[in-house]
């Protein structure tokens, strides 16, 4: 039995009131070996509510509950807060409880098993803290976020990108999907890197903890790990690579591509009209704002952006709702005659956008 002695967080007459604890919490729901599936489609519905019975202490008080989860089996060596109350049930959407799935260290789209837990204890210090049984559950998580490559090298003090050869301000490439790895991006170089020691590297993580990939020594494309540096001369490059070998579901693998672009917008409503054989109106790359831009006088008309005068990449309107332009998609439009500051961003990989002011 558990005493508590001059226990002032309670609101009783008594001044030095004895406390005594009864009964721990019990876990009600969920039951024991319950799978979830997290929706990433529905992130603000229901995904789960637990449910338990009131911790009993001697007098009448307000009880805080923290409610936990830790990987399966760890016996909460590394416990997350799932939420805490004072009432004796939470709720948690899809895209709260998967934020604390992953946190706790399930992977996405793989099922795993959790342990979870609720802990009872009284006043602002949370003295006499007692915990329920603890039950498994199943939870297969999701991610919205795509996979990286990062590229540190010697071109980034130089273009705007940090430190040279440092992860944490180097550009990224994203892959098309979770699980995937056909990387993409843009990356601009402000001055030739092409010796033994200059150029870049191809990281599967933020640090060189993870895989490493470089030129295979022909630099005819392929890459190996960790393979050699990689050079270019200045310009701004559509970079693609893919670090996985050849396979039925990923072809071109174990490759990389650098594209020099210099892009420019073009249509009916530009000056110059669509092209073929009229020239494309050129923008200019501010190296600050990692965009580019052009102030230009619009008619009501429509209007695409393409690199290096030709139509193999251009940008249009987003066609599939996943917030970026797409390659060959539909023309954008202008409304309203007049002169307009016209922005281009691809600094967010595979997150590609524009504005006209």
């Amino acid at each position: 039995m558990t005493l508590l002695a001059g226990f002032t967080a309670c609101e009783v007459e008594d001044k030095n009131p004895i406390v005594e604890v009864g009964d721990k919490p019990v876990l009600v729901s969920p039951e024991e070996g319950t799978s979830y599936v997290l929706d990433p489609a529905n992130p603000t519905n229901p995904a789960i509510t637990v449910v338990w019975n009131h911790a009993k202490y001697s007098i009448s008080t307000e009880v805080n509950y923290d409610v936990e989860i830790a990987l399966a089996g760890t016996e909460f060596a590394a416990p997350i807060s799932l939420q805490t109350t004072n009432a004796r049930q939470i709720s948690l959407s899809n895209e709260q409880f998967n934020a604390k799935v992953l946190e706790a260290g399930l992977i996405p789209f793989t099922a795993g098993s959790l342990d979870i837990r609720v802990k009872a204890s009284l006043g602002t210090s949370n003295v006499m803290e007692v915990i329920s049984n603890d039950i498994t559950i199943n939870i297969t998580p999701f991610t919205t976020d795509l996979p990286k490559l990062w590229l540190p090298g010697s071109y980034q003090t130089d273009s705007g990108y940090g430190s040279d050869w440092t992860h944490s301000t180097a550009p990224n490439l994203a892959a098309s999907a979770y699980g995937k790895t056909d990387f993409e991006g843009f990356v601009y170089f402000a001055t030739t890197e092409v010796s033994p020691s200059d150029g870049f590297k191809f990281t599967n993580q933020s640090d060189w903890n993870g895989g490493i990939f470089g030129d295979d020594g022909t630099f005819s494309g392929v890459i190996t790990s960790p393979g050699d540096n990689i050079g270019v001369t200045p310009g701004y490059y559509y970079i693609k690579a893919n670090t996985k070998p050849t396979t039925s579901d990923n072809p071109n693998g174990l490759s990389y591509s650098l594209t020099p672009t210099i892009w420019a917008i073009t249509g009916s409503a530009t000056p110059n009209g669509w092209p073929d054989p009229a020239p494309d109106h050129d923008m200019t790359y501010n190296p600050t704002t990692k965009k580019w831009e052009i102030t230009i006088a619009l008619s009501a008309g429509e209007f695409k952006f393409r690199a290096n005068n030709g139509w193999s990449l251009n940008l249009g309107a987003d066609n599939d709702g996943d917030d970026s332009m797409d390659f060959g998609g539909p023309n954008l439009t202008v409304s309203t005659p007049g002169t307009y500051t016209v922005i281009l961003d691809l600094s967010n990989p595979r997150k590609y956008t524009y504005s006209i002011q």
